[in-house]
């Protein structure tokens, strides 16, 4: 694991990287469900194009390594998703350092209102989004998406 890295927007270089990190751990807890596969391959159109964002994680051998994208559903209310961070380095900080980068970007873009929907069966990602001010609302969120989201949380930035 190194800690040699760097958060960066979306290049198209990373595009690939951005599905393939999310499947791989979509494909380890869950299945990839239709809404994940439209989203990660076409992230230009869901993502980008509405007004979002999506950082990387890239090693000094400049490989994606990690990511997270912030998804603009309209009159400034931002989802927090797709994050995941490559297998080998897990417990490096690199989530904490994608999650920050993410809320420090929410910030510059003006968002209003910042929400994730999770799994229970995520029990570190959880415990990350509880650290940085993610507060537990009612699940699932009403409209929400996806089938494995039993866990609806809201940033507080008061937190």
């Amino acid at each position: 694991m190194s800690a040699d890295y760097r958060i960066v927007d979306f290049d198209a270089a990373w595009r690939d990287d951005f599905a393939r990190l999310n499947i791989d751990w979509l494909e380890r807890f869950f299945v990839v469900e239709a809404v994940d596969r439209e989203v990660l391959h076409d992230p230009e159109t869901h993502i980008l194009q509405p007004g979002g964002r999506i950082l990387f994680a890239i090693d000094a051998k400049d490989r994606a390594i990690g990511t997270v994208a912030l998804k603009h559903e309209g009159g400034g209310v931002y989802e927090l998703t797709k994050m995941a961070v490559d297998p080998g380095h897990q417990g490096a900080g690199i989530g904490r350092a994608l999650m920050m980068a993410a809320l420090k970007t929410y910030r510059e873009i003006g968002g209003t209102e910042l929400f994730l929907e999770s799994s229970s069966k995520l029990a570190p990602a959880l415990k990350l989004y509880e650290s940085v001010g993610f507060e537990h609302r009612p699940a699932p969120r009403p409209g929400s998406h996806y089938q494995r989201a039993d866990v609806y949380m809201i940033w507080n930035s008061d937190a």
